[in-house]
């Protein structure tokens, strides 16, 4: 019996005068990959920054109905310790440019004003680092900036900092749109390894990569949810023509 972690409950979103989320219901299922997916401008985006409460720091924002984690709603808890438990990694690899990569992997706990031993902070890294793949090739780069290794490996490194405290859930916005196809690969892989630990919430617009690492996969469409079920249900028989529209490439 699989086992749900995030229930969104009637909710609508938006800035200022302009609706861009319609009643979203939606269960996500815990240890597994979701993706979302629909063309520009339906609110994939906007929903994963309200699951994280990133979308209410613009001064315009307003949302109606509840997101549960764990049962409790996510509006009723400290936003600083909801990020802890559910992280974000943008489009764009965004390592801290003055820190370390020893310190990028430690930055949630150092914004935090959380104080370690240093046996601990030498274990969170090392660990952490494995988890994303990336220990080997940085080991004894460490003192290097975050921004002085490629691409593909900036981006292990910002999953790493998010995964370091812990989280239950991790949110990804298209992360793999600004990477050669062998780091995406390489990002692909990791995903599929870390749903094991935690749960997985991915924006793509790739829908490919969709097919190749969802679990289940939700169906945006201005701003309503048209379609949301197990991924290879939705790629083989989608149940809303538009969901088959946008699958066979007639809009995007």
């Amino acid at each position: 019996m699989e086992s749900k972690i995030l229930k969104i409950e009637s909710f609508s979103a938006g800035y200022g005068k302009l609706l861009i989320l319609k009643n979203i219901n939606l269960e996500i299922f815990k240890n597994k990959i979701t993706a979302i997916m629909g063309p520009s401008g339906c609110g994939k985006t906007t929903l994963i920054r309200c699951i994280n409460r990133m979308h209410e720091l613009n001064k315009e924002a307003f949302h109606n109905g509840d997101i549960l984690l764990d049962g409790e709603s996510i509006f009723k808890m400290n936003p600083v310790l909801l990020r802890r438990k559910i992280g974000m990694v943008f489009q764009k690899p965004n390592p801290f440019p003055h820190l370390t990569i020893y310190d990028n992997v430690l930055a949630g706990y150092i914004i935090n004003g959380i104080k370690l031993k240093r046996e601990d902070r030498d274990r969170i890294v090392e660990e952490t680092l494995r988890k994303v793949a990336l220990w080997e090739e940085v080991k004894d780069k460490l003192h290097l900036r975050g921004t002085q290794i490629s691409g593909g490996q900036q981006q292990r490194l910002c999953i790493a900092r998010v995964l370091a405290l812990n989280p239950e859930i991790i949110l990804l916005d298209e992360p793999t749109s600004s990477l050669d196809p062998k780091s995406t690969v390489e990002i692909e892989n990791l995903l599929e390894q870390l749903k094991n630990n935690v749960t997985i919430i991915i924006v793509t617009h790739n829908i490919s990569q969709a097919s190749r690492i969802a679990d289940y996969v939700v169906f945006l469409y201005l701003g309503e949810l048209i379609e949301y079920g197990k991924s290879e249900k939705i790629f083989t028989a989608p149940e809303n023509p538009k969901t088959e529209e946008y699958l066979s490439g007639k809009f995007g």
